[in-house]
């Protein structure tokens, strides 16, 4: 009922829909003057024949023989009677049964149903609205980027313009708006002026435009928008984006830096100020086998093990926790620290076999680049010909091809990336690839959320997706490089000690008992960076924390100790 007086306006607002309803009358029109003739040949036929009837048995009848009803309690007895009814019946099949439900949908129940989508389709965005972020190009990127904004409780709108695809999200529960992206109107109405951010994850020609165009409402608005290419890299920036990422590239970067094995060394793959994050595999070290407690790290090194993973499975670890073969630990501590870590066990399980990049898109070449900036050799299988053309370390076949592998050198390789953007492939190879090196290091694309554990089930090591990697991007933009993603659903995270846990120690405080989350540093304006804390250092206003968990583990931290409130 609320959508009536919008749809009513359209109908007499819009040219169209005012020129369907004058055709709808016209034909109408045209429908009752020819039943009206018929009524008025009915009865002159009747009189011929000798029957008396009236001008409304006449129009019963029209009515009844021309919806090929028939009830048959009124006849012509001649054949010119008869053939009468034969004209009447089948001009009634044709513009009743026919032609009538045809034009009422034409002109009528399409334009009213397109109305009612419009009138459920918002157009704008309420004038008081601010601080709100808009995307663009719904993916699944985009989905994960709006479950983080509902997280960390900011508004959001995306916009779509497209209508289908709009009432589609729309019943989905996304907030959207309708309008083009290349029109400057779009960003008035969306307030694009008084946005947090503006996010823009098309083509790069669209990019360009929405950027250009957004720039007109507002040189201060914070854009950021994604480049396909490095040529558009500077393109993007000269018309106005204020960061512009290759998320591929970023992926591929992410992916070569968990590579594990190539040597023991602690690799780092995040960093917050002073304090560096590190993954370290303990295969055929004095590690395995041990407790965590009898390991004494912290003792020998200043590192802390804040985190476990054991075949794509992460776990806040405890002293009694027994270390693995297949262990990789996940260490925190300064960069002196982490040095005396590898001075240690840095010199074990070395090898110098090439890592097995499987596919050469975007994404494989970035994870091949990073390679080999860190002096690690690689081999790319990748099966277009195009692609491959006589380059060196690439290996011309199919990836699920034993004989391929076998010339990439599966039989030593300590890892082997898996970068194609199909999931179903990807768990494929993964299975494959399991099966022939069960030890061997297993590192995965995911380009569906819904794929990673499926990818962990088949034997990955590691899966990092797409759409968190964007998300996490986006979301570390926002809060000012507050969030780092270790793995997939496993973050690093800033907050502010609130007055709930100030002046308590951190063991009064039970962060890990009650959220899951382990802190690892405390960022102090008076005390400077402390790493790996003690139990009983005192929380101070003003305080950091640094804390790591899952993203479940982050969530109950900001439901419990945030109560709610943006941070």
């Amino acid at each position: 009922m609320k959508f009536i007086p919008s749809i009513v306006a359209y109908f007499f607002e819009d040219k169209t829909a005012k020129n369907n309803i004058l055709a709808l009358l016209k034909f109408l029109l045209v429908l009752v003057g020819m039943m009206v003739l018929y009524t008025l040949a009915f009865h002159g036929l009747m009189v011929m024949e000798g029957q008396e009837h009236t001008i409304l048995d006449g129009l019963y009848w029209t009515a009844v023989t021309m919806s090929t009803l028939g009830y048959g309690d009124i006849t012509f007895h001649t054949d010119l009677g008869r053939m009468f009814s034969v004209l009447v019946l089948l001009s009634g099949v044709i513009f009743l049964l026919v032609m009538l439900p045809f034009t009422f949908i034409r002109f009528f129940y399409a334009p009213w149903l397109e109305a009612h989508n419009k009138a459920r389709t918002p157009r704008e965005l309420p004038k008081k609205t601010t601080g709100h972020v808009l995307l663009s190009n719904f993916d699944p990127m985009i989905a994960n980027l709006v479950e983080k904004l509902k997280q960390y409780n900011y508004p959001y709108c995306i916009l779509v313009p497209d209508q289908q695809r709009a009432l589609e999200l729309h019943d989905q529960g996304y907030k959207i708006m309708l309008g083009e992206l290349d029109d400057l109107d779009t960003y008035r109405k969306a307030r694009a002026d008084k946005a947090e951010l503006v996010l823009f994850n098309n083509d790069d020609h669209t990019n360009t435009n929405a950027v250009f165009t957004l720039r007109e409402l507002s040189q201060s608005t914070q854009v950021i928008a994604t480049a396909e290419t490095l040529e558009s890299l500077d393109i993007l920036q000269m018309a106005g984006a204020s960061q512009v990422h290759q998320f591929p590239v970023m992926l591929g970067q992410a992916l070569a830096r968990r590579v594990l094995g190539v040597s023991m060394h602690a690799n780092v793959i995040g960093r917050f100020g002073d304090l560096l994050i590190a993954e370290t595999p303990v295969m055929r070290t004095p590690l395995e086998g041990k407790k965590i407690i009898e390991s004494r790290l912290r003792e020998t090194t200043g590192v802390n093990v804040v985190g476990i993973w054991e075949r794509g499975s992460f776990k806040i670890p405890h002293p009694d926790m027994r270390i693995g073969s297949n262990t990789v630990l996940v260490l925190a501590g300064s960069q002196e620290q982490l040095e005396k870590y590898d001075e240690i066990y840095g010199i074990y399980n070395l090898s110098f076999d090439p890592v097995i990049v499987l596919g050469g898109g975007r994404v494989g070449r970035a994870a091949a680049d990073a390679l080999a900036e860190n002096d690690i050799d690689y081999r790319i299988v990748e099966k277009s010909s195009r692609i491959v053309a006589s380059k060196e370390k690439y290996i011309l076949g199919n990836a699920a091809d034993f004989h391929t592998l076998k010339r990439a050198g599966i039989d030593k390789a300590p890892s082997i990336i898996i970068t194609t953007n199909n999931d179903d492939l990807n768990i494929y190879l993964t299975i494959y690839c399991r099966k022939l090196r069960p030890k061997m290091q297993i590192i995965s694309r995911a380009t569906r959320d819904r794929s990673v554990s499926k990818l962990h089930q088949a034997g990955a090591d590691l899966v990092m997706s797409y759409a968190s990697m964007g998300a996490n991007s986006v979301i570390n933009y926002i809060k000012g490089d507050n969030v780092l993603m270790v793995a997939e659903g496993l973050d690093i995270f800033r907050e502010k000690v609130t007055g709930n846990l100030h002046d308590k120690s951190l063991e009064q405080s039970n962060i890990r008992m009650k959220s899951g989350c382990s802190v690892i540093a405390i960022d102090s304006s008076g005390r400077g960076t402390i790493i790996n804390p003690e139990p009983d250092t005192r929380l101070q206003d003003g305080d950091e924390l640094i804390l790591i968990g899952t993203s479940e583990a982050e969530k109950k931290f900001l439901c419990t100790f945030k109560n709610g409130n943006k941070p």
